[in-house]
């Protein structure tokens, strides 16, 4: 408090009261112990790891790049970028079932069904990833001859990762379910890509060519490393909260709660990665190394969106209980204009910086400058909706954003596949600009015949107050 009377006092004047609402809101979420401050800090804690993950990925992307040169590179990206995906895929949603169920059972004491959820999806997890894994090897063996042989070892390796990824997904869905937001996202998001690095340097220092094969061998020991350190550790703390005793399983109850999330989920994130995908099998390694550098600095422009859809889910979820259309209106359209505008001129920066920063990957790299603009103008058109996927979900439209998103999914994917043939690079990002401006117009018009809101950022919100329908 002393602190934050100090604070107060440095203030000017004209900001002192603002701030010092501010300041004290900041001190209520750090230090008050009741569900909606644990719920906040947990929030301000993911966003800040989030936030310091983006920087940290984005600098171990470029120092990848600066070691293996943009061929190499390509190659590298490409495959891990499909691995990570079907890791993630593999899970079928049981991470985030954990969320669903968990808190669920702590409040009604059930620790026996805690204890059979937990143990449950760990071994899910395990099984699922090996299943995967075997599966991509069978069919790595059959496809063979038309996959390129630069692949071929970096996909095997890759591969072998399958399990833990699959099993550090788990562990993060049990962190988040028991408000433990440091050992839910830290290893994945801090721990791994750090440990790529520093295995990646050795193996050089070592005498180790600088090859996407040499640095796949350093994400599948970190991949290792981190989730079976994860694993203990979440098992530590989660034999600390939850004595043993008996457990109690219903996993097809579980997994019907699963499987739909894991539509919803899946297609958005093949939505997310899919053009790195058709980039790869179209063209070159150094063609996906360059797009991929160009969509990961523009993808800092992509944290406004996650920053106004994490502050917006709870406001749309208790206006909606409310039953009041006009005021949930206005605060879609205020969080459309909050998506927008700090969009526009985050994007508007980061393009004006974007020679340095590709150069930073390499002096080849520059040559995707042109493909930042194009796909900031995909960014913008998605976020002139501002976060409507989470209204239309806090609404319990859930169907709805699987069929938008595999919409736009198609869209991406067939888009790309005309376009790469005739365009190269610059048609993928056409492609996947244009997906994200039929994303946007189908989220739209889903938000306005669903809700009866016309959810745009220069909409002008109704006055008039009127109830929610059912």
């Amino acid at each position: 408090m002393a602190v934050i009377e100090t604070a107060e006092k440095l203030l000017p004047a004209g900001l002192r009261p603002a701030g010092s609402r501010i300041l004290r809101a900041l001190l209520a979420v750090l230090t008050e112990r009741d569900e909606k401050a644990t719920a906040q800090r947990m929030a301000l804690t993911a966003f800040s790891i989030r936030i310091a993950s983006a920087a940290l990925a984005f600098l171990s992307q470029i120092v990848l790049a600066r070691l293996m040169g943009e061929y190499e590179y390509g190659i590298f990206v490409f495959v891990w970028v499909l691995i990570v995906l079907f890791g993630d895929l593999s899970c079928l949603g049981f991470h985030t079932a954990i969320v669903r169920f968990l808190p669920q059972y702590k409040a009604a004491g059930a620790y026996a069904e805690i204890r059979g959820l937990t143990g449950t999806a760990r071994v899910f997890g395990l099984v699922s990833g090996t299943i995967v894994l075997a599966i991509g090897m069978i069919a790595l063996h059959v496809f063979s001859d038309k996959v390129q042989s630069y692949y071929i070892i970096p996909i095997v390796l890759g591969l072998l990762a399958m399990p833990m990824i699959a099993l550090g997904d788990i562990l993060e869905g049990t962190s988040r379910a028991n408000h433990w937001p440091v050992m839910a996202l830290s290893p994945v998001y801090i721990v791994r890509p750090i440990l790529i690095i520093l295995f990646m340097l050795a193996a050089i220092g070592l005498g180790a060519p600088s090859t996407a094969v040499t640095a796949m061998q350093a994400a599948l020991l970190a991949t290792y490393v981190t989730a079976l350190g994860q694993y203990v550790a979440t098992l530590i703390r989660l034999r600390r909260h939850y004595k043993e005793g008996p457990r109690k399983v219903d996993f097809l109850g579980w997994l019907g709660v699963a499987f739909p999330i894991f539509l919803i989920e899946g297609v958005s994130f093949l939505l997310t990665n899919s053009d790195v995908v058709v980039v790869g099998i179209f063209l070159e390694p150094h063609d996906v190394a360059i797009y991929f550098a160009a969509a990961k600095t523009m993808a800092l422009v992509h944290f406004i969106n996650f920053s106004v859809k994490a502050a917006s889910g709870p406001r749309f979820s208790s206006l909606i209980a409310e039953g009041n259309r006009p005021q949930l209106a206005a605060a879609a359209i205020d969080a459309a204009r909050w998506t927008f505008w700090p969009a526009l001129a985050v994007g508007l920066v980061v393009l004006a910086a974007g020679h340095l920063l590709l150069s930073l990957f390499g002096g080849a790299f520059t040559a995707g400058y042109a493909l930042m603009a194009i796909l900031l103008a995909g960014i913008l058109a998605k976020a002139l909706v501002g976060p409507a996927e989470t209204l239309l979900m806090m609404a319990g439209k859930q169907k709805i954003c699987v069929l938008l998103y595999a919409g736009a999914l198609t869209a991406n994917v067939v888009l790309n596949i005309v376009l790469i043939p005739q365009l190269g690079i610059e048609g993928a990002a056409i492609a996947t600009a244009s997906a994200m401006g039929v994303e946007a117009v189908l989220l739209h018009l889903a938000v306005r015949r669903a809700l009866g809101i016309a959810l745009f950022a220069f909409a002008k919100p109704p006055v008039a107050h009127n109830e929610m329908e059912a």
